[in-house]
């Protein structure tokens, strides 16, 4: 029998870690060492990269030839999440409050594999998510948010057969601006302590994951 479920992907780091932070000092110290920049110069590139493609690697990638697995080891895989990431009840109750009969949760990350499935893993989620749409950096050129062609593998890994039934949640609004012009439902969550856009990347901006709960009432449990 055909699942035809909605499907509400979820971003991982931002939106459920706040791993993000150590990120770029890491990302930036592969640039320092393997382009031979000054930290500065190599900030400067990682955010460039960062702004062009939704991803430093893409750049590092296509301009560099740097192997993306290396660069995985180095950067994502390194962080020391086991000292940073707890059990999150509050997140894994909202989870549990979305009606999984109604629609299937699924992970979209512009990470690779091992670090998606390290951060839910962590956080004790990861039995809530019925999959992952990850950026293969196995597998160059690299496939990952904001282009058109990540939505679409989200779609088939996901097995979406409508636009218009997929839902999202991402605190880039560039990824949020893409989803949202093709068609799908889309929550960007601007962090607290981070400006407003002045134009809304997408339907819907939050602040807290727990705001979901106002914009997609559909696809909650009812009390």
């Amino acid at each position: 029998m055909t699942d035809t479920r909605p499907v509400f992907f979820f971003d991982i780091d931002n939106c459920k870690s706040g791993v993000n932070p150590l990120t770029p000092s890491r990302a930036d110290r592969f640039f320092v060492h393997h382009l031979s920049l000054n930290s500065e110069d190599a900030h400067m590139l990682h955010m460039k990269y960062y702004k062009e493609y939704g991803l430093a690697i893409e750049g590092l990638t296509r301009h560099h030839k740097i192997d993306p697995l290396e660069f995985n080891r180095l950067v994502d895989d390194a962080l020391p999440l086991d000292n940073i990431l707890k059990p999150d009840p509050k997140l894994r109750q909202l989870l549990e409050d979305i009606d999984r009969d109604k629609v299937k949760l699924w992970l979209l990350t512009n990470a690779y594999v091992n670090h998606g499935k390290r951060v839910v893993k962590l956080l004790q989620v990861d039995d809530l998510f019925e999959g992952i749409t990850y950026c293969d950096y196995a597998n160059p050129p690299l496939i990952c948010k904001p282009s058109q062609l990540m939505y679409d593998k989200a779609e088939k890994d996901a097995g979406a057969t409508d636009k218009s039934q997929c839902y999202f949640v991402d605190d880039s609004g560039l990824n949020c601006k893409a989803a949202a012009a093709r068609g799908w439902q889309v929550a960007h969550l601007v962090e607290p302590g981070l400006p407003v856009p002045e134009t809304p990347a997408s339907q819907f901006q939050i602040r807290s994951l727990e705001e979901l709960r106002t914009c997609f009432p559909q696809l909650f449990k009812k009390s």
